[in-house]
């Protein structure tokens, strides 16, 4: 098999096997000292005649999409994805910061392509539809991704500095985040639900890896937030 190339803040690893390649806190590929990371949370290895990125974590998920965003998957525990692209991004958060890194292959065994409309821009990659306050929330919890200091890294505001950011009160956040997360999951994006209906607990830090991957949100969006402030009015009732 060709080797694997994976970018992390611009430093290159090269990936031949037939080791596994570990990221983590302490692995191969040494993300960062963050005590809420995994030692060793995802591997690369090969089988079958195939790369494959696994989650060898107990508690951390990793979101990977194709370099267009138009696919995307969840990375639970336990679980793993063949490499099938020439690009993958993946994205995970611990605690609250989010890390993203690429892995590049020369095989491309399943190409995607972005479908154009005629207004000249992307269809997405699940119809959704939000509300201009949803999209403020997503945006007030994706803008320390979105405009990450430096590479591969950025920050998830806790539900508090949201809420302040948008100059909202908990209680109007707290149900503007449950609602756009029901309806995501109701669309099929894991990850945003515990068992039996309830909401999971680390739902903002999956939110926002949805968004950006896929593409939902980004760096345009931000516009929003000063609109909301310029604005000085409360966010709609009926969402």
């Amino acid at each position: 098999m060709k080797p694997l190339t994976v970018d992390y803040c611009g430093e290159l690893y090269t990936v031949t096997g037939p080791d596994e390649f570990g990221i983590g806190r302490e692995a191969d590929l040494s993300i960062d000292d963050n005590p809420y990371l995994h030692r060793r949370f995802l591997t690369i290895s090969s089988d079958f005649g195939m790369w494959w990125l696994s989650n060898v974590g107990t508690l951390l998920t990793a979101t990977v999409s194709d370099s267009t965003g138009t696919v995307q998957a969840w990375l639970a525990p336990g679980a793993k994805l063949p490499i099938v692209f020439q690009t993958m991004h993946v994205m995970f958060s611990a605690g609250a910061t989010t890390y993203d890194f690429t892995i590049s292959s020369e095989d491309d065994f399943f190409n995607t392509a972005v479908t154009v409309n005629d207004s000249g821009g992307s269809t997405t990659i699940l119809p959704v539809t939000l509300t201009t306050s949803q999209r403020q929330l997503i945006v007030a919890l994706s803008e320390g991704v979105l405009t990450q200091a430096v590479p591969g890294r950025g920050t998830i505001p806790t539900s508090a500095e949201a809420a302040a950011r948008l100059g909202w009160s908990m209680t109007t956040f707290n149900r503007k985040l449950d609602n756009v997360c029901d309806k995501l999951d109701k669309l099929g994006v894991a990850g945003l639900r515990g068992g039996k209906g309830k909401l999971a607990t680390n739902r903002r830090a999956r939110l926002v890896e949805y968004a950006v991957t896929t593409r939902l949100v980004g760096l345009d969006d931000l516009a929003l937030l000063d609109a909301e402030k310029e604005q000085g009015s409360a966010p709609d009732a009926d969402d």
